[in-house]
């Protein structure tokens, strides 16, 4: 979420990972956000389960570094969100893809310069070495995982998107990795599934933010035989909030891990904005 750049398009699907084949349930997540308390909840909650990320491991919060880390010693199938590509780069912005003047460009000027500074070169070699689409099945069924998008690594597709947005980014996935039966992504923070035709579009949310509904759960998605099911993922957010808070970190989002609400609102379409 938040910058000045334009959709990130030249890397996508360059990169492709088989994460392999899976008889049990999986659970899928985005978003840690540099939240360390969430993910350790998460982690503590898996019991063995295999877990699949969208990407975005640092972003918002005061742990970036941790976050890292400890997704790097669980070796959990990983894609690169843009936050991983735009460190890897060591670009100047987060290429979240927000118009100029949006909110979000304003306070990204904070947290996105206190993440790439907490990482050395060896976080920035392992986001490079990410890949941007995976690929695997779970009960007979093929799942193609991305960001945003297949055609932008950071386009926004919401629960209320057009039909024929969702099919452009399907046709896209099935041109770089072959038939799929569903698609897996993140990027808008907002967990939702949809059926596009024959093709099921899961959005698993994010674990290191709440998705603008009022309280300080996040989400995360187990998948098993075909369905879905949205869990609510519980974690001592007033710890993660006071850590953002001493490291300077008070630009709204410190706040929204208690309240649940996003201090930059006008990146929603009007359904989602509480004020409407």
């Amino acid at each position: 979420m938040g910058c000045e750049t334009p959709p990130i398009k030249g890397d996508i699907g360059l990169k492709v990972q088989d994460f392999g084949h899976f008889d049990d349930g999986v659970t899928l997540f985005g978003g840690p956000y540099s939240n360390i308390h969430a993910l350790e909840a998460l982690v503590s909650l898996q019991n063995g389960r295999p877990a699949i990320c969208t990407g975005d491991v640092v972003a918002y919060g005061a742990d970036p570094k941790s976050c890292v880390d400890l997704m790097r010693q669980l070796s959990w199938p990983l894609i690169a969100g843009n936050c991983e590509v735009q460190i890897a780069n060591e670009a100047a912005d987060c290429g979240c893809g927000f118009e100029d003047g949006m909110e979000c460009n304003v306070l990204s000027r904070t947290w996105y310069p206190f993440a790439l500074n907490a990482m050395d070169a060896g976080s920035r070699g392992w986001m490079a070495g990410l890949p941007e689409i995976g690929v695997f099945v779970q009960k007979g069924r093929r799942y193609g995982v991305i960001h945003g998008g297949a055609t932008a690594i950071n386009r926004f597709l919401w629960p209320s998107s057009e039909t024929s947005d969702f099919e452009v980014e399907i046709a896209a996935l099935e041109a770089a990795v072959g038939s799929v039966d569903g698609v897996v992504a993140g990027h808008s923070g907002i967990p939702f599934h949809r059926w596009i035709g024959k093709h099921h579009w899961i959005n698993a949310g994010v674990i290191g933010l709440p998705p603008h509904d009022g309280r300080p759960e996040t989400r995360f998605a187990i998948l098993n035989n075909g369905d879905v099911s949205f869990q609510s993922l519980s974690y001592d957010h007033a710890s993660a909030r006071a850590a953002m808070e001493a490291a300077g970190l008070t630009q709204g989002y410190d706040t929204a891990m208690e309240t649940g609400i996003w201090p930059s609102e006008d990146i929603l379409p009007d359904a989602l904005r509480r004020s409407t």
